[in-house]
Parts: structure tokens; C-alpha cells; sequence
């Protein structure tokens, strides 16, 4: 084993004081007795202070400069360990030192580089790291040396990791370096990570991997929690097979190397019997194991069980029943584990809890038994409002504080995906008040299935949790970014473009918000070109990302969304094709590239990957901003076409995970949308039906077993021309089920239901029915099985009639289109390949019918020269075969 370097605990340092309850950082001390503060790190004086993360608390450029010499000498200090060293060591041999020796003191000539020794500062006029608080370190380059003066051990390492980011990477000695200053402390004691998720746990190689991540981000936890792993959980009393005891022994060693504290989770809540001395000790025994091989730190889980059940019927009989029975349960077996193990074990760490009631801060007979009962050093990890909450306040910690009676490290659910597992999580750490790391005993982040994925979310945490007063979403992210995609410019636009269609999330609500701005620029300026440059950088991006992405395990982790990207891409390159020809009045082409896009559509939904359970499971990419820009350009496409297009549906209301609102209108019930929250009075959900169109009989049909209580308990039915003079269809009541019969002659182009009084329930919608009367479709051949007539004229390209059969001598297939009106073009979309022929007629106000034209492939567009006619038909050739139309349009229909 590694010595251990002293650690810092998360109750009893210098580096906190108690403010209103809860922990926070405090700044140096200036000369004068004030306190400092933080400043910005940025230049003092003209010239850029480099790139730093996490972003450090105070930098200040200096007017010398140091020379890389080809034989440096390192000398250690106090507050130096061997882990520091060899960090400085690589970091200079990476700037062109040939030699890097280890001296006693300064040597004659040449580069010295004084690590751990505040007493080296002097020449540099730069203060010491004694007001610092713990972990925190100065870095002084400049007056012929370099130094790094740790407020501790692991401040010194946390300068190493500084200086191993501003030195120059070259191959020779002779590098300049700009004088620099760095002052710098953690916003928070403990700032992680835990391994917290349902689904397959990370590989061994993976969880060494991030240790060394969080070492070179000043990340300083990690807890091991995963909830598959069965010696944690379902076989919590059972001994460590010699194999696995010896990798969280490996773990433990690499942590200690990287100054991070490995925690040991253990989770009993599902079998445990809290009042059964054989279960303490079963707890104890099982942690003297883990203590035996290095681990320090220990928590105790007892989330997602229920503490309604008891395990054994002793426990009912010692403590009744209810949650503050629960709690008193709990908090005396944690108790004893407190007393007997952590209080009898010198340099353990506070003992962490999870309560079972981690998600909130509602006052509970739970949660007062904690707080009463529970040894008061004991950490409660908290989630937030929520499991996974959009947003965390200071207020929320400190209710969290004054309610668990506690000091609270908050369990973030973030970028964690196993409640979303078709999902990559890659955008940044948002919605937590600047203020709150100092509120707390730390911040440990839940992250994604994928351990090599994680990392550009969990960049994004490292910098907040150290320095939130300079913390950016969006500069952190991007900065997070060209870190890990390394020297290469287009690996770096590459997994931008490729993190940005994998965004959002609960704490990110806007899907690939950059995408998504180019698309909105596209439609308000036409700029293809512009456009169409994006779309082949995003098609590109997984194939850059394979060829020259540093980290291979990224790859390995992202491979079935990186295949989705590159199918998206093309499909959305195809959409823009097709805009762009029907813009020009290319509609042949344009027909062409439409048909194209179905399949592709398939072909970027078709990636999946194996889960825990052996479940294939699909991969959303760019969902909401990808498909829909492709829906917009079908529409755009018909639009110029004049084709009404098939109907749409919008509301008011957010989206729960993948259930869209196109799925009230795909003719299953089985699929539903589902909103995100409760609607509010005027909320609702509109059915475009393209263009006026006769309306019958409307259905509403909401909720779904499980959720029988969504829907909208209080609304109405309405129905509009334009979309803004509105008339009701009816006023409903209690009823999840909603039917309307339009009287006759009813035209609408809108259907909506809208609430009328707000409520707690969210809204379920299976379906959301308005058939429409577009005019009698007569005649033949018919339609073979899974076709109908209709679908040659029902306003949607994608929908085709197929004839069951070659038609016979005379046949004719009609369609009425009402009062008869000028007609200026009919045009006739045939899928492509479609060997049928006819002649295309209009019939005259006298019942005339006349041939205006003929088919002529896949796409035929005849003018009519404005011809009156109420009526549109194909009269097939004899010897014709059978018959395949996509949709007649007949021009100038409303």
C-alpha cells in the first residue's frame, strides 16, 4: 500500500467555519485582517493567464519569465509526497527538460523547481498558503524558479496538476515561460463522484481510469455504490471472493496515489434487521475487511427500499411502525456502526448516510427521527427537490441542513442516465446558485452508465464545485470539451457538434442547442449553403471522433450513438436536398429525395445496444431537433407542392422523457404523450390538419393504466379556420375519454383541447382523433390488403394506394374536390419504380370529362390552364400494371 496523505475531514478543518448551520470555504486572510477576494483568472496586467481548470480563485501574470534549462532540479518540501513529484517531473519532461534531477536544495545552474516548500516564495514576493484553507496552494513561476507551496499534501499535488497545465509541451529545452501567480482553494471540502447507478456496473480498468480523472480536476471523493453489485446490496453480508476484494484493494491504492478518499457504500436496507446485533456486526465485519486493505472512508445507503416493511419482526416490536420508526431503526444501527467501528478506528473519516427520504426537504416523522436520533457527525446525502432535480438552491440546503439536523453532501443525480437509457447526458452541470458549494459538507455527482462518456459532464462538476463564483455552463463545457478531444482543431469541432445533439437533460432542457440554431437560421434567412456545411461536419464527426479521439474508452462507450449521428446527418442532409430542390421548382428531384428519407429515418432509428438485462436497447440522438427539422422540411416540401400534408400536433406543455406528442397521432393506443407537469388553465394541445378540410366526429382519449388520473379534468373542444377566431365543439368534465361529433358541414384546419382550470395531474394523451371528409374517392382497381383508395388522396406523399390488381379496360380511379373551382395544375406522385399509365381528366361544370394530361413517371405536374372542374380522375391504360400513387394534387385546393 501507498502511505496515506493526511487527509482533510468534512466536519473539522481549518478550511470551514459554520455559517447559518451550514459549511463554507473561507477565503485567505489579507495583510490588513480583511478577507480577500476571489478574483477572476485573468491577465493583470495585458497578457492572458493561461488555461486553468478547474478555474482557479485568483491569477495574476508577472512581468518575468522562466526558462525550461535541460537539467532541472526538483527539491521537496514539507507538504510534498512522491505523487506530486512525479507529476511535476512528466510535466517538465514534457516541456523539453532532458534530465529532471531530485536535489536537497537549489542547484547552481539551471532550472530549480521547489515542491512543497513555502518558504521559496520569498524571492518572489508572493505569500504563503498559511490562510489558505485545506487543499488549497500557491504556485509561483518566476525569479529564476517555479514553485508550489500546498496548504497540505494534497494542495501541493494540486499545484502539480496547475503547473502540469501551463508548461509548454516541447520537444527541446530552451521553453519560455511567462511569469504567473496563482493562488487557488476548493470552493467545498468534498467535490466527487458516486458510482451510484442501476444498470451494468463499470469494469475495474474504467474506475481506475476516472481515479486518475479526478486527480488531475482536484475531484477529491469517490464513492463505490453501484447498485448492481450484489456484495453491496442483495449479498451485503457476504465475504469479497479473493479476486474481487483484491481490485477494490487496487482502487483504494490508486486513489490514495491521486488523493482521492475511496469511499465504501455498503447498502443493507433490502434484508437488513436493524435491531439484530448478528446484522451490526455482520455491517462492521464487512467494513474491518475493506478497512484491512486501506479504505478510510464508509457509507451506509439506505435509499430506493421501503420503510414500511420491516425485514423482521423484531424490529416492528422494538420500534412500531411508520417512518419515524423507520428513522429511529436506522439511525440506531448507523449509531452503532458509528461507535463501534469509525469512533474505534483512528484516521477513519465521518461516517455517510443515504436516507431513504433523500429527495426532498418536507418535514416527515422520518426525517425528525434522523435528526434527533442520529450521531450528529454523521453526513446525510441529499438529492435536491427531486430525484433529479432541474435546479438546487442555497435556500434548499439550508432547509436540507435544518431538517436532517445534519451536515448535507448532496448525491447530485447528474449526468447520471439509468432512468433514461437510450441517452448520453453530455451537456454541462446547470441549474446549481452559485453560493451553494460553500453551503455544503460537498457535492458528489451520479454519473452515466458510461464511465468514458461521463467525463465531459463531469468536467463541468469539477470546475463548480471548485470555483463556482467563476462557473459557466456553457464556458466550462466548451472548455471541457477541446480538453478532452485534444490538440486536433476538427476532433475538437467534431465532438462538439457531437455533445451538442446529445444536450439535454433534466438539467438542461434544449436539445442540441447549437443545431437547433441553425436550423432556426436556416429557416428565417435560406442560407443552404450555410447549412448544408453544418450538416456534413456533423455526418463527419463520428468518423473524425473514431480516427483521432485521445480517449479510446469514449468511443467504445458512444459507438451506437455515433453510428445514430452519422444516419441522422445524412437524413437531414437528404431534407435539406429536398427543400432546396422544390425551392427551385426542381419537383422531380425533389420527389426523389423524399421518398429517400423514410428509410433513412428507420436507419438512424435502428442502433441499439445490450443492457444489463440482455434488453436491446435504442439510442436517441438529436430527438426533437433532427426529426423534427426533417418533419419541417416534408412540410415545406408539400407546402410548395400544394399538398395539404399529413396532420400535426403541437402543445404548450413539456415532454416526459421520449413520449412526444406525435404519438396521439399515430393511430395507437398502446403510445401515448405524456407531459413533463401539471397543465395550467389555457394549456392544451392543437391538431393541425394542414389546410380547411370537413371535420366529423373528434376523439380525445387520455390517461393510461397506471396513470389513470392524467388527463384534463376540466377543458373543452374547439376548433378554428385560421388558428385565431375559435368556436367550442363541447365542454368536458371527468372524463379521460372525450367524443364530438362536429355538425355537418363543420371546416376547420385546427382542432384543440385546451384546460380550462389548472391541476396537479400531468396529462396523458393515447390518441387525438379528427377524421376529416376530403371528397368520395370511387372506382379502382382496389386497394390491395393494407392500402386504400383514400391514400392516393389524403394529403400525405408518404401514405400510397396499391392496387390489388392491374386494371381492367375502363377503369377509372375519381376523386371529388367539392364545388367546382379553376384548377390550375394536377400533379401525380408515383413511387418511384411505379409502372402504371393513365390518362388525367377533370370534369367540367356540364359532366364533361376531359384529358388535361398523362402520367409520366414518378412525378408528373400538368397545367390546366385554370380549367373549372369539380372533379379529378386517372383513367388507367389497358394493359397498364398495377397501380401505385403516393397522392394527387390538385392545385389551388385550400
Amino acid at each position: 500500500m501507498t502511505p496515506r496523505p493526511p487527509r482533510l475531514t468534512a466536519l473539522g478543518t481549518a478550511a470551514t467555519l459554520l455559517v447559518g448551520g451550514l459549511l463554507t470555504a473561507v477565503p485567505p486572510a489579507r495583510a490588513d485582517g480583511g478577507l480577500r477576494t476571489a478574483i477572476p483568472a485573468k491577465a493583470a496586467a495585458g497578457r492572458a493567464a493561461p488555461a486553468i481548470t478547474p478555474t482557479p480563485q485568483s491569477v495574476k501574470t508577472r512581468a518575468d519569465r522562466i526558462t525550461i534549462s535541460p537539467t532541472v532540479t526538483l527539491v521537496a518540501g514539507a507538504t510534498s509526497d512522491e505523487s506530486a513529484l512525479q507529476v511535476v517531473e512528466s510535466a517538465l519532461r514534457r516541456a523539453g527538460a532532458q534530465r529532471v534531477v531530485r536535489g536537497d536544495g537549489p542547484a547552481r545552474s539551471g532550472l530549480t523547481v521547489h515542491v512543497g516548500d513555502s518558504g521559496a516564495l520569498a524571492p518572489q514576493r508572493i505569500d504563503g498558503p498559511s490562510a489558505l484553507p485545506a487543499e488549497g496552494y500557491v504556485l509561483g513561476i518566476g525569479a529564476d524558479r517555479v514553485v508550489l507551496a500546498g496548504k497540505d499534501t494534497t494542495g501541493t499535488y494540486y499545484a502539480a496538476q496547475t503547473l502540469r497545465q501551463v508548461l509548454p509541451h516541447a520537444a527541446h529545452p530552451g521553453a519560455r515561460v511567462a511569469g504567473l501567480a496563482v493562488r487557488d482553494w476548493p470552493g467545498t471540502p468534498l467535490r466527487g463522484v458516486i458510482e451510484g447507478f442501476y444498470g451494468t456496473p463499470w469494469s475495474h480498468e474504467a474506475r481506475l481510469d476516472q481515479l486518475d480523472y479526478y486527480g488531475e480536476h482536484k475531484m477529491n471523493i469517490y464513492v463505490y455504490s453501484p447498485k448492481d453489485d450484489a456484495y453491496l446490496r442483495a449479498k451485503w453480508r457476504d465475504a469479497y471472493p479473493a479476486d474481487r476484494l483484491a481490485q477494490v484493494e487496487e482502487l483504494a491504492d490508486r486513489a490514495v496515489r491521486r488523493h482521492v478518499e475511496f469511499t465504501y457504500a455498503l447498502s443493507p436496507g433490502l434484508s437488513v434487521c436493524y435491531s439484530s446485533d448478528a446484522d451490526a456486526k455482520a455491517l462492521v465485519d464487512k467494513f474491518q475487511t475493506i478497512w484491512d486493505i486501506g479504505v478510510r472512508t464508509f457509507a451506509v445507503p439506505l435509499d430506493d427500499i421501503s420503510y414500511t416493511d420491516w425485514n423482521c419482526a423484531e424490529d416492528k416490536a422494538k420500534w412500531g411502525t411508520g417512518g419515524g420508526a423507520a428513522g429511529a431503526a436506522q439511525a440506531y444501527l448507523l449509531n452503532r456502526v458509528n461507535k463501534e467501528f469509525i469512533a474505534t478506528h483512528p484516521g477513519a473519516q465521518p461516517l455517510q448516510m443515504v436516507p431513504t427520504e433523500y429527495y426532498d426537504v418536507s418535514a416527515s416523522p422520518y426525517k425528525k427521527a434522523l435528526s434527533e436520533q442520529l450521531d450528529p457527525n454523521v453526513l446525510v446525502e441529499w438529492t435536491g427537490i427531486g430525484v433529479v432535480a432541474p435546479t438546487m438552491t442555497v435556500a434548499q440546503a439550508q432547509d436540507a441542513r435544518t431538517v436532517f439536523g445534519h451536515p448535507i453532501l448532496t448525491w447530485d443525480n447528474y449526468p447520471v442516465n439509468d432512468y433514461v437509457t437510450d441517452r448520453l447526458l453530455l451537456g454541462p452541470f446547470s441549474g446549481r446558485e452559485k453560493g451553494l458549494p460553500g453551503r455544503l459538507a460537498g457535492i458528489t455527482a451520479n454519473p452515466m452508465i458510461q464511465p468514458y462518456a461521463s467525463k465531459i459532464a463531469l468536467y463541468t462538476v469539477a470546475d463548480y464545485a471548485w470555483n463556482d463564483a467563476a462557473y459557466d455552463p456553457r464556458t466550462s463545457w466548451g472548455e471541457g470539451l477541446k480538453e478532452y478531444a485534444g490538440d486536433d482543431p476538427r476532433t475538437r469541432r467534431a465532438l462538439r457538434a457531437f455533445a451538442d445533439v446529445n444536450y439535454s437533460s433534466a438539467l438542461n432542457k434544449d436539445q442540441a442547442p447549437e443545431l437547433a440554431a441553425e436550423f432556426a437560421r436556416y429557416w428565417k434567412s435560406g442560407d443552404a449553403a450555410r447549412l448544408a456545411s453544418v450538416l456534413d461536419a456533423l455526418g463527419a464527426a463520428p468518423g473524425r471522433l473514431r480516427a483521432g479521439l485521445p480517449d479510446r474508452g469514449f468511443v467504445a462507450d458512444s459507438g451506437p450513438w455515433l453510428d445514430a449521428t452519422g444516419a441522422w446527418a445524412t437524413a437531414a442532409r437528404t431534407a435539406l436536398r429536398m427543400v432546396r430542390a422544390a425551392r427551385a421548382g426542381n419537383g422531380a428531384e425533389a420527389w426523389e429525395l423524399r421518398q429517400r428519407l423514410p428509410a433513412q429515418v428507420t436507419a438512424a432509428k435502428s442502433f441499439t445496444y445490450t443492457g444489463l438485462d440482455g434488453r436491446e436497447v435504442p439510442v436517441l440522438v438529436g430527438d426533437g431537433v433532427l426529426d423534427r427539422f426533417i418533419d419541417a422540411a416534408d412540410a415545406e416540401h408539400d407546402r410548395i407542392l400544394g399538398v395539404s400534408g399529413r396532420p400535426s400536433v403541437s402543445t404548450d406543455l413539456g415532454t416526459y422523457q421520449s413520449n412526444a406528442a406525435a404519438r396521439m397521432l399515430d393511430g395507437d393506443d398502446s403510445t401515448y404523450f405524456w407531459s413533463d407537469g401539471a397543465p395550467a388553465a389555457g394549456d392544451g394541445i392543437t391538431v393541425d390538419l394542414g389546410r380547411v378540410r370537413d371535420i366529423g366526429t373528434v376523439t380525445l382519449a387520455m390517461g393510461k393504466p397506471g396513470s389513470t388520473e392524467d388527463y384534463l379534468h376540466q377543458g373543452v373542444l374547439e376548433f378554428s379556420a385560421d388558428g385565431r377566431s375559435w368556436q367550442q365543439l363541447t365542454a368536458f368534465s371527468g372524463e379521460p375519454d372525450v367524443t364530438a361529433t362536429a355538425p355537418a358541414g363543420t371546416r376547420a384546419r385546427y382542432v384543440r383541447a385546451r384546460a380550462t382550470a389548472g391541476q396537479d395531474n400531468w396529462l396523458v394523451v393515447r390518441e387525438f382523433s379528427v377524421p376529416t371528409d376530403d371528397g368520395a374517392v370511387a372506382g379502382g382497381p382496389p386497394a390491395a390488403t393494407g392500402s386504400s383508395l383514400r391514400a392516393a388522396f389524403d394529403g400525405d406523399p408518404g401514405t400510397v394506394y396499391r392496387a390489388a390488381r392491374a386494371p381492367e379496360a375502363g377503369e377509372t380511379l375519381e376523386l371529388g374536390i367539392g364545388a367546382a373551382r379553376a384548377v390550375p395544375s394536377v400533379t401525380v406522385l408515383q413511387p418511384s419504380g411505379s409502372k402504371g399509365r393513365a390518362d388525367i381528366q377533370l370534369r367540367g361544370t356540364d359532366g364533361t370529362w376531359r384529358t388535361v394530361g398523362a402520367l409520366d413517371g414518378p412525378y408528373t405536374r400538368v397545367g390546366t390552364a385554370g380549367r373549372t372542374a369539380d372533379a379529378v380522375r386517372l383513367a388507367w391504360h389497358t394493359g397498364s400494371a398495377a397501380p401505385r400513387i403516393a397522392d394527387v394534387v390538385v392545385g389551388g385546393q385550400g
